[in-house]
């Protein structure tokens, strides 16, 4: 179940009607997948797919989106670090960006205009819907794997915009539970 935490205060939301709720005032949709049944860790892209072909295809016909892969990455992932600078400084897309979280899980900040940031961690059975134009930037908690389902309405929209405001050196990209990612040089919170 994701967690949300409020930056400027503290505050951490735990309960799926209280996330969905102060998400929905930032125009962000958040719903859980009851139900969730872990995917074993060998399974290929069309077998994730397959698995969750209903909420799949109930989303594409919510979001009007005509595609959705896989991305499943761990520690052992080629070129890892180079993929998660790409998504680590602030930035926008032209598109929502839309996840189906399977397996692992990871930290979206959020960046409100004139609001304080605030994290959502996301973890297996969560999905969530950050719309086009919200400045954001996304990091791996401390086992850096995850595996989500990606919807797109044209993969072009899906580039990230980098704002260069240097909003994401001052956080840490802290998960929670047991243990936390190494402190990034320069990060502060």
């Amino acid at each position: 179940m994701a967690l949300v935490t409020q930056v400027d205060t503290g505050r951490v939301l735990r309960e799926p009607e209280e996330i969905s709720a102060f998400l929905a005032t930032h125009g962000i949709w958040y719903r859980r997948f009851e139900g969730f049944e872990p995917l074993d860790p060998e399974a290929s892209e069309d077998q994730i797919l397959a698995a969750f072909a209903e909420p799949i295809d109930k989303l594409k016909a919510e979001g009007g989106y005509t595609t959705a892969d896989v991305i499943d990455v761990d520690a052992s992932t080629p070129g890892l670090s180079e993929m998660l600078a790409r998504f680590s400084e602030e930035h926008t897309h032209d598109e929502d960006e839309v996840r189906f979280i399977v397996g692992g899980r990871g930290i979206f900040h959020i960046h409100p205009r004139q609001k304080p940031v605030f994290r959502i961690e996301v973890r297996a059975g969560d999905m969530i819907n950050v719309p086009k134009g919200t400045r954001h930037w996304f990091d791996l908690c401390e086992d850096s794997a995850i595996c989500a389902i990606r919807l797109f309405q044209d993969r072009s929209g899906w580039t990230p915009h980098y704002t260069g405001s240097g909003e994401a050196a001052r956080h840490e990209p802290l998960c929670f539970g047991p243990g936390f990612l190494p402190p990034r040089p320069g990060r502060t919170t």
